[in-house]
Order: structure tokens, then C-alpha cells, then sequence
């Protein structure tokens, strides 16, 4: 039997039982590729009807490629709603604070604490049909109409803000201009930036798509190498 056989047999297997394609067969590589898809879920638990990326589940990951000697960079791919704020915060430092390069692909849209994810990485790319939302914090479900309610959500604020400033040429006024704009609020969700906009104002790095994302990766890791040899 030739060598091929068996994944030509899979292959057609798979089509004839699920109508689909078998993936590739898996390669080794120094990069890890971690998705970020529809709704980011914290600690409420979503409906299983939801595309949910889990915070408990990401976490262990970036811990796993941090300890990894066999990784050397990491391409984010994002294509979220937002969701969870503290639990997007908690990926975001995650992200920021790894010693491997991390390069994020904003492909579809990513929305709302979405952001602060695609900006932790060392460099980001957002794609030329793709969308981005910047709007205030909001919080669904029943609110205590105190005071203390609304300093809250005025710290959390802040701390969306001074995260993402930091980590993308944005500036504070900026970033607060677009999001507090209300004549241009889409039905109350947000100023909505596509592909080139966003990086127009300084909140990605770059228009492309993978091959520019995996291009950057690699020099970014060909740099981290360069340094620990020198």
C-alpha cells in the first residue's frame, strides 16, 4: 500500500459519512495558533446555543505556550463580539506579559473587549472588510441605581481605556471621542471603524491579512532569536 492511501481513504471516508473535507494532517511548527471567536464568556455561563470563546480555557493555553520551548510565537486570530469585560482584560495582560511574540488578526470583527485583546499583542493586523466597535461600558442584567453602581463602571472604563491606549498608537482623547460620540452611536452599539479606519486613528498597526500576519510573526521571532544570541 502506498503511503498516501490511508489519508485518500479518510479523506473520502469523511466526505461520504459528514459530507466534509478531512483537515490536514498535522504539521510541526513554532507556532501556535490560538482563536478568538463569538462571544468572550466569563463568569456567567452562556447558552450552549453561543459561540463562546472560555477564559478558563485560554488561560491554560497561554500558560502552555509560555512554557513551551517548542513555540516560538503565537498568531491571535479574532473574530469576537466582545462579551465578558473583566474576563477579555484577563486574556488581554495575559497576552501582553508572555516573553513569545504575538502577533493579532482581526479577521470579521472584533468588537468591544475584543480590542484590548488585539492591541496586547506585539503588533496587529486588522483585514480591509473587517469591523471594530468602540462604545461605553454596559452591563446587562439588573443594575443597583447607587452611586457606587456608577463608579464602578466608571473605573472599569478607565481601565478599558488606559489598557488599550497603552498598547496601540491611540490617543486617550481619541479613543474617548469615538467612544462616547452619540450622534454617530449605531442603534447604541458603538462608532463602528472598518479595516483601514482603524488603523487611520491609531488603534491597529497594520491593514492585511495572513500573510502579512505570519510574515511579521516570523520576523518578530528571527528579532527574539538575534537578541538571546547576542
Amino acid at each position: 500500500m502506498e503511503q498516501g492511501e490511508p489519508l485518500v481513504n479518510q479523506t473520502v471516508e469523511a466526505m461520504r459519512q459528514l459530507g466534509q473535507l478531512a483537515p490536514p494532517a498535522p504539521v510541526e511548527s513554532n507556532i501556535h495558533c490560538l482563536s478568538i471567536v463569538g462571544q468572550i464568556e466569563g463568569h456567567v455561563v452562556l447558552p450552549p446555543k453561543n459561540k463562546t470563546t472560555k477564559y478558563e480555557h485560554v488561560i491554560p493555553q497561554l500558560v502552555a505556550i509560555e512554557q513551551n520551548p517548542m513555540i516560538e510565537g503565537v498568531l491571535i486570530i479574532l473574530n469576537t463580539v466582545g462579551g465578558d469585560i473583566e474576563a477579555g482584560l484577563a486574556i488581554a495582560e495575559m497576552i501582553r506579559t508572555m516573553s513569545k511574540p504575538a502577533v493579532s488578526l482581526v479577521l470579521g470583527g472584533g468588537h468591544s473587549i475584543g480590542i484590548p485583546i488585539a492591541v496586547a499583542a506585539r503588533y496587529s493586523f486588522i483585514s480591509d472588510t473587517s469591523t471594530v466597535t468602540i462604545h461605553p461600558i454596559r452591563l446587562t442584567g439588573m443594575v443597583i441605581g447607587v452611586p457606587q453602581t456608577y463608579e464602578y463602571l466608571d473605573k472599569m472604563q478607565d481601565r478599558v481605556i488606559r489598557f488599550i491606549v497603552s498598547n496601540s498608537k491611540i490617543s486617550d482623547e481619541k479613543l474617548r471621542e469615538l467612544m462616547f460620540r452619540t450622534g454617530e452611536l449605531v442603534r447604541d452599539v458603538g462608532t463602528v471603524l472598518v479595516g483601514k479606519e482603524a488603523v487611520d486613528v491609531g488603534l491597529m498597526d497594520e491593514l492585511g491579512g495572513l500573510a502579512k500576519a505570519m510574515e511579521k510573526l516570523n520576523a518578530l521571532i528571527d528579532e527574539a532569536k538575534a537578541s538571546e544570541g547576542g
